[in-house]
């Protein structure tokens, strides 16, 4: 909503967000009453309170996973035979390392890759060794179990695999006091110290949990006075977004705009935290006008917005916005996460449409294609987005903590058990930082979006098989013909880089594509200087061949430094013409006039 300042001739709205239907739930055809409607109702609490017992996940999904591998492998003597081979293999080396004499190296190296809970020298003493030893093994077993039954559906398989991990990683001698020697060894030296600080620790986070305050360490971090204090001026808002624009710091500045389209599952300021960790602001230096989207948090009366309202009142919204201010008549998109999915859909849809208001296009830990989305399509299935869409009906939306939950369940070692291990058994408080801190200010998702855009994109995968519509029409990434700059990052466990490679199949234009080190965040999130970057740089023009993504990466080596230094000259080199004086902060002759200072009041919506 706007301010009680704003006129409503200020408030730039291209879509009204429907509320007056979200309190009555849709009838047949012809606006009779539902006959169903008390029993449907009543499905929709039970799955509702299913849902909520079970994490959001769906248990007949399990179920049915379960089904199809065990009945399978119950059909297969041989597969049986081999398994049991394995565990007696397993078992007789085991017992061959089972005495007191330690092996010289900690059981960590026969781990799997990014598994570093038994790679402290303290793993190495007797019997702690052989723990771990056993816990890895029977990892190995399981892993090899879920994947190895012929027959059974890819999809059943890699559930099994991943709920037997889940399991394990419980159960691990890492997370028990007794059973890890280096907590032992932390009490001991500490004369206990560790295991009070970490019960406070403990206690500190049920007090923050049940109270919503923010975590240790996060008052360091406002918004608006540490982080996302790049100087710009709201200048457009709809009834999703703030468009903001960015006060330039060069004297000449390049003639088309940057306009940025971050994610809507968090809150932008991913690309605006502390100033030396600030992409906007690095732009800004390089001698560009950026926009940018900031997303609103919605709330009950938001349940019925759909997915094309966030390209209509965001996406959209910002390049007019762009360019009626600036004068431009092509700006650079730039897509980010989820937004960098809308902004290709954007893409697409302006191709069709004839509109050529692009200059250039960049995705930046983004998917197109979700066939190979990584193990977060584990959670996307009929049966557990029934489950979901009855729980987000109860309220309107999907609340921020349970979507972070599922992503840290990807990755539920490094972001789940260490974590504890370290804070709540050896007593290390982890000291956030501005990233941190932005991934605990957690946002919304309406119930109808999130169910069209889960069911459209990560169920059917309809945009990169020609299905999505927009306005009424199908879109199809093969129309847009603008340059494009994609960004994978190497250990992305929520847009893993290989399936975002596969954007090299739908488009037929330029297209540069840069892999650096790093996740999700911590990859794109990555300024000149900062220790250890380094990215790989290729391209391809539309008379090339595609290469697979595995020779792709053989094909080029890494260099050390920022991706941001690569990305920021690929786009001076898409501005030939000359600088331009830098445009006004606005313009309230073409219906922009500066409404407020960034960041905004939609950022500061808590979940």
């Amino acid at each position: 909503m706007a301010s009680p300042k704003t006129t409503s001739a200020q408030i730039v709205s291209l879509r009204p967000v429907p509320q007056a239907e979200a309190q009555e739930p849709p009838g047949p055809a012809g606006g009779r009453p539902d006959p169903n409607a008390a029993e449907n109702a009543l499905d929709q609490t039970v799955h509702a309170f299913v849902a909520r017992m079970t994490g959001g996940v769906s248990p007949l999904s399990l179920a049915g996973a379960w089904f199809d591998w065990a009945s399978h492998l119950a059909l297969s003597p041989g597969r049986q035979f081999e398994l049991a081979e394995m565990a007696s293999r397993e078992a007789l080396q085991l017992w061959r390392q089972a005495g007191p004499l330690p092996d010289g190296q900690p059981p960590g190296r026969r781990a799997r890759p990014g598994d570093r809970r038994y790679d402290d020298e303290a793993w190495s003493i007797w019997p702690f060794r052989h723990l771990a030893n056993t816990h890895l093994a029977i990892e190995r077993w399981w892993e090899e179990a879920a994947r190895g039954v012929h027959g059974v559906a890819p999809e059943h398989r890699d559930i099994i695999a991943f709920a037997a991990r889940q399991l394990l990683d419980l159960w691990s001698p890492s997370n028990g006091i007794a059973t890890n020697p280096e907590v032992m060894l932390r009490a001991l030296t500490t004369k206990g110290g560790s295991l009070r600080d970490g019960w406070h620790h403990w206690m500190e986070d049920l007090q923050i949990m049940a109270s919503g305050r923010p975590a240790p360490g996060a008052e360091a971090y406002k918004v608006g006075e540490t982080v996302a204090i790049t100087p710009g001026k709201v200048v457009a808002r709809t009834p999703l977004a703030e468009i903001i624009q960015y006060a330039p710091t060069t004297e000449r500045v390049h003639a088309e705009p940057v306009v940025i389209v971050p994610a809507w599952i968090m809150k932008y300021y991913i690309l605006d935290l502390s100033p030396e960790n600030s992409l906007v602001r690095h732009l800004v230096a390089q001698g560009f006008t950026v926009f940018i989207v900031s997303w609103k948090n919605p709330t009950e009366a938001d349940r019925n917005v759909a997915f094309d309202q966030y390209r209509t009142d965001g996406a959209m919204a910002a390049i007019t916005a762009a360019t009626q201010i600036t004068g431009a008549q092509r700006v650079h998109g730039v897509g980010y996460c989820l937004g960098g999915t809308l902004l290709a859909i954007t893409a697409a849809a302006m191709a069709r449409d004839g509109d050529e208001r692009l200059a250039s296009l960049t995705l930046l830990a983004a998917l197109t294609d979700f066939h190979e989305a990584g193990e977060l399509r584990l959670f996307i299935n009929d049966s557990q987005l029934a489950l979901l869409e009855d729980m987000m009906a109860e309220r309107g939306y999907l609340e921020g903590p349970q979507m972070m939950g599922a992503f840290n369940l990807l990755r539920s070692t490094d972001l789940i058990w260490s974590r504890m291990v370290r804070e709540y058994m050896m007593g290390e408080r982890r000291r956030l930082v501005d990233v941190m801190a932005w991934s605990l200010d957690t946002t919304r998702m309406p119930a109808r979006m999130h169910a069209e855009y889960l069911r459209s994109l990560y169920l059917n995968n309809d945009l990169a098989e020609g299905r999505f519509n927009v306005g009424g029409q199908t879109v199809a990434l093969q129309d847009i013909r603008v340059p494009i700059f994609v960004l994978g990052t190497e250990w992305d466990h929520i847009a893993p880089w290989r399936a975002v490679y596969k954007v090299h199949l739908s488009l037929d234009t330029d297209l540069t594509f840069a892999l650096t080190n790093g996740g999700h965040n911590q990859g794109v999130v990555a300024p000149p200087g900062t220790p250890g970057r380094r990215f790989r740089l290729g391209h391809r023009s539309t008379q090339d061949r595609h290469l697979d993504a595995d020779t792709w990466l053989a094909q080029h080596e890494p260099v050390d430094g920022s991706w941001w230094t690569g990305w920021t000259d690929w786009l001076q080199s898409h501005s030939p013409g000359p600088r331009i004086v830098p445009p006004p902060m606005g313009d309230a002759a073409a219906g922009y006039p500066p409404l407020t200072d960034g960041p905004g009041d939609y950022v500061r919506a808590k979940a």
